[in-house]
């Protein structure tokens, strides 16, 4: 086996592992989306990937994207109310476009938006289901037109269930209510988060992609919750220029075990 599929196991496999984390009783939604996109990137040779979800009456929002490309790219399908994520969570089946020059007839008011304001030219959309149930799909955004692998597209579709099964749970199968609580703290998180983009943005003379950049490695490193730290953020609880702080180192001990 060679060195870089040796690499790409490894990879998979910590997606996975990070993935089945949030099988937990408490985690972070949102943090469970950023990983989804950012493994869909690395994994899966993508430019972007992006995610929305379903709220309580079966509206799509637009809730995670790796870039803010990917993020326009859902809010011009949510506009036009159609396109190739809008018809993934509709029929809970994967779509695929290889150019989507050739989608007009297909989507016309999306690829006409897309035309003035899109620089992805395939996508391959995912949903986000169990058995029967589609709760949200996955947008897997390519910036040269062409087709993605039958492996690639079921290793999209596999990082996609299980993600799936830690927004809903077990308990969330059978209880709506819990289901849809998940999904509006999601989309509330969303919505500080852009918050706290817009905050860093501003006062560490970043662009939102960065800024976006500098939060996600700033919680990871310091093993904190996203949407928590935004909140501070967008709250003016938390200096904007702690995030340019190096993360403490933790200590080290000799062999007594003495610090």
């Amino acid at each position: 086996m060679s060195q870089p599929e040796v690499g790409r196991e490894q990879l998979v496999s910590r997606a996975f592992v990070a993935l089945a984390d949030t099988l937990v009783d408490a985690y972070d939604i949102i943090d469970l989306l950023d990983h989804l996109v950012a493994y869909s990137v690395e994994l899966l040779d993508a430019d972007a990937a992006a995610i929305m979800l379903a709220d309580a009456r079966g509206d799509l929002h637009a809730v995670a994207a790796s870039s803010e490309d990917a993020e326009m790219m859902e809010l011009l399908q949510l506009q036009a109310e159609q396109g190739p994520c809008v018809d993934c969570f509709r029929c809970a089946a994967p779509v695929s476009v290889a150019d989507l020059n050739q989608a007009a007839d297909r989507w016309p008011r999306f690829v006409a938006a897309l035309g003035q304001h899109g620089p992805f030219a395939s996508v391959h959309a995912v949903p986000l289901r169990l058995r029967r149930q589609a709760i949200g799909a996955l947008n897997l955004l390519h910036r040269a037109p062409g087709s993605l692998s039958e492996d690639d597209l079921a290793l999209g579709q596999a990082l996609a269930d299980v993600a799936t099964i830690g927004i809903l749970q077990e308990r969330a199968i059978h209880r709506s209510e819990v289901i849809n609580e998940q999904l509006q703290a999601a989309l509330n998180s969303r919505v500080i988060i852009e918050q706290a983009k817009g905050v860093l943005a501003q006062h560490l003379g970043l662009s939102m992609d960065e800024a976006f950049t500098r939060l996600r490695d700033y919680v990871r490193s310091h093993n904190l919750r996203l949407a928590d730290v935004a909140r501070l953020l967008a709250t003016r609880q938390l200096d904007p220029r702690m995030l340019i702080m190096p993360a403490p180192q933790p200590r080290r001990t000799d062999r007594r075990g003495r610090h």
